[in-house]
Formats: C-alpha cells, structure tokens, sequence
C-alpha cells in the first residue's frame, strides 16, 4: 500500500520507448478453458444464485427463466456488516484527500456512502469514480449527481479494462480503494506494482449466513460470485461433495477457490465470447435444455 503522499516516479520502470511498463503481478494462470467440464451438458431446471435477489421486475434473470423454463432462486451467502465511522477513523484516511475512488460493488458504493454521511463528509464534484462495470457506474446515481465525465467504466465488466483505464489517470490521481476487511483483490496488488498513488480503505467486513434451511443438492446449479461464498458453502457443510451439482462461477479468484477445494467447474465468466455470468449462462442453457 502506498500512502498519498508518496511520490510515485521511482517505482515505474521504463519501456523501450520511454513510456511506462505496464506491470502485471503474477500469478498462476490456469487455462480455465480446459479446466470446465468436458461433461455432456444435461437439463437444468433450478438455479441456487449465492446473491439477493434483483430488485424491480426487471432482470436478466427472470427474462432467462421465461426463456429457458428454469427457476433460480436467490440465497445470500454472505452478509455484510459496515465498519463503524470511529472505527474507519483508526484507518487514518481523509476522504476528502483522495480524487479518484475506485468500486468493484454496489457494496462498496453503499458503504463509501454511509462512511461520508457518518463522517459528515462530503466529496467534492471534482472527484472521480472508477467502477468495474456499467452496472456498478449507474448504482452511484443512488448517492451523487451523474456525471458521466467524472465516472469511468470498462464495457466488458472486466479487471482489465479497469486496469486500464486506472492507468490513463494514474499520473494526476489520488486513488482510494473500497474493500471489504477480509478481501483480497488483484486490483490493489496491480497498483502497487504499478507505483500508484493509492490507499485500500476497509468499509465493511463479510461473513458466511447460515444455510442450513437449504439443500445445495436440491438444485441442478449453483452460481457463485466471489471466494467468500465458496468459503460459506464450506463452513455450513463441513463435508460438502458435489455429486451432480453443476458449479458456475464469475470471475478467475472464485474459479480458483473452488478448483482449490476439488470441485468440477461447469460454466465461468468471463470467459470466451461470455463477459458475463448471464451471457455465460445463456450459452450453456441454450444447449442444455434445448
């Protein structure tokens, strides 16, 4: 982590061409392609989705089930809970010091929020959002006026595009990171790497919810979203087997975390011509209940 007054112009090494390398940590890559399941794709006809369930009648989701004739049912498989405001001033961060503040959820948005209304903070106009889709960039319309100009997103709802764009404004920006306590993120290591000018501040803190009402095995798939859900899956059903649950997951941390724990992964976003989990899904349903 570097602080924001820390200069940065020794920690970028510099190209042939005299332009700043970009710097990827590294990091075992599995060829996650080959690691899905070579399975003949069988019917699915109920969805567990470790999420809340979509506010408003209109999602994705329901459009798929009147697609498709699936049912997904929506089971948090964490809960959230705020870091106080006294105990965020431990962290020593001033908002206010900060021009660009970068969300990977609605979570971090609601809990960047509260902080500033705790704190009795108000963020200048001037200030820039990163958000790492489009989804995301449109949840801050719940909190602050709209500005397209002030707001940046990647349209494949991707870490690499927001590595990029993090980049193109790397040089004039103070960068504050909203995270969970327990979360570990490529994009906070990608900035260190890269000499930004940048803070991790913790906002709030997950943890498994009790899902012993549920059988897992009473569906046919099971989408997870993050490692903290493999983890609840885990700490509520020590001895957990999949036995003929089909896995799907969003994104290559979650990826790992299950292929870490033993299980069969039969659909994954991004991943191919799926950026995300729903086109993913879309692909797979196509063939499997057609």
């Amino acid at each position: 982590m570097i602080s924001p007054e820390k200069s940065t112009a020794s920690f970028l090494p510099k190209a042939q061409s005299g332009k700043p390398q970009i710097i990827i940590p590294q990091r075992i890559e599995r060829n996650y392609a080959e690691l899905i399941s070579k399975a003949p794709k069988t019917k699915v006809k109920n969805i567990l989705v470790a999420q809340p369930q979509p506010e408003g009648p209109k999602s994705f989701y329901y459009d798929l089930e009147q697609k498709f004739k699936v049912k997904f049912t929506f089971v948090p498989f964490v809960k959230v809970d705020g870091v106080p405001g006294k105990d965020f001033r431990k962290q020593r961060i001033v908002l206010n010091d900060f021009s660009g503040i970068v969300f990977t959820s609605r979570n971090s948005i609601d809990h960047f929020f509260r902080i500033c209304d705790e704190l009795r903070v108000k963020m200048s106009q001037e200030t820039k959002y990163f958000c790492t889709s489009e989804a995301i960039a449109l949840y801050l319309q719940k909190y602050t006026q709209y500005r397209k100009r002030k707001v940046f997103f990647g349209d494949m709802n991707n870490n690499k595009e927001l590595r990029m764009l993090l980049m193109k404004h790397k040089d004039a920006t103070r960068f504050l990171y909203i995270c969970a306590e327990t979360k570990k993120d490529e994009i906070p290591a990608f900035m260190a790497a890269n000499g930004f000018n940048y803070v991790e501040g913790v906002m709030y803190r997950t943890s498994p919810v009790d899902l012993t009402a549920i059988d897992p095995h009473k569906f046919d798939m099971l989408i997870l979203f993050s490692p903290t859900g493999i983890n609840a899956l885990f700490h509520n059903f020590a001895k957990f087997s999949q036995d003929k649950l089909k896995i799907a997951v969003y994104g290559k941390i979650t990826a790992d975390s299950v292929l870490d724990k033993g299980l069969t992964l039969h659909l994954m976003a991004p991943l191919g011509n799926a950026p995300t989990i729903l086109v993913a899904l879309d692909n797979y349903l196509k063939e499997a209940n057609k």
